[in-house]
């Protein structure tokens, strides 16, 4: 079992050029189900000796332990990836997960910040110091491009065209999309990155580590993460009493929340948003029908 799942790992990361963090799920996840499954199956463990009712098993012991739907789903969904791809292979013959399915999941509206919430949020950080304009800068550019946290910190200096206000974005999948930049993104990118040379730098002009090409760097010079961005936006919301709820992917959320409010084609939010799919994007329009119906009960007099 476990060569058959460095088989698979092996195929995600040069054959489909999955992320690392993709890579590093799906082994999670399998990992977690190979150990469950590998008792049952006997000696010695193959693939071939695994049974629809063994994973079935697993499904019922996933809910017994207490996941989240949300997790439940994912981990199951990663088995049936799996045996697909061993099917394919002919590792197996007859795929056992065939008919396994994940949890109904509930039906949740995206959470998005209205557009004077987003005024105030993306003028919360101060401008008189590197990192504030810095913050500044990596808000305007997540709202206006309607970017994955993991985009944003993803993003080279040489990926940005400030004449033409575009940025090239590796979504999910490495796959590359073109995202539009408004002009306050592209002012408060021009702000920072005149100081961004100064991150980084000991009180004598020293540079503490190498020079990355990242465009969004912390405090010693080396590129953000996600979780700093998580920590940066919960310092901003606390600050202006804005919704705590509100995350990185808010932002996201906000951006084609507000294009389809304003008559954007679904098809192009779907573009800027880089969904392969128009069912992803199509959420986005049950949140702007549910403010119509808001906005009908409490103004229609006979509603």
């Amino acid at each position: 079992m476990e060569a058959a799942l460095s088989e698979f790992l092996r195929y995600l990361a040069l054959e489909k050029n999955s992320s690392e963090h993709t890579v590093k799920s799906y082994r999670e996840d399998l990992t977690q189900a190979i150990e469950f499954l590998k008792p049952k199956l006997g000696e010695p463990a193959e693939m071939q000796r695994l049974t629809p009712r063994q994973l079935r098993a697993y499904s019922a012991w996933l809910h017994d332990q207490g996941y989240a739907k949300t997790t439940i789903a994912r981990r199951i969904a990663s088995v049936r990836s799996w045996c697909r791809f061993l099917c394919r292979q002919g590792t197996l013959t007859a795929n056992p997960a065939e008919g396994l399915r994940g949890p109904r999941q509930d039906k949740k509206l995206p959470h998005f910040l209205g557009t004077e919430a987003l005024t105030q949020l993306v003028a919360a950080p101060s401008s008189d110091g590197p990192l504030g304009l810095r913050d500044q800068a990596l808000l305007e550019t997540a709202y206006s491009a309607g970017l994955r946290v993991s985009e944003l910190v993803g993003l080279d200096i040489s990926d940005i065209d400030m004449d033409a206000g575009t940025a090239i974005i590796r979504g999910k999948g490495r796959r590359e999309r073109l995202a539009i930049l408004g002009q306050p993104a592209t002012d408060a990118l021009k702000a920072w990155l005149a100081v961004r040379g100064s991150v980084g730098l000991t009180k004598e002009g020293v540079r503490r580590g190498p020079q990355h090409d990242a465009v969004f760097l912390n405090k010693h010079g080396g590129r953000l993460t996600t979780r700093s961005v998580g920590r940066m936006l919960e310092k901003y919301l606390a600050q202006t009493g804005l919704d705590s709820r509100t995350s990185p992917h808010s932002l996201r959320h906000s951006f084609a929340t507000h294009l389809l409010d304003n008559g954007a084609d679904i098809r192009g939010v779907q573009e800027l948003l880089g969904h392969r799919s128009l069912g992803t994007t199509q959420i986005y329009t049950h949140v702007t029908t549910q403010r119509l119906q808001d906005s009908y009960q409490k103004a229609h007099p006979r509603a």
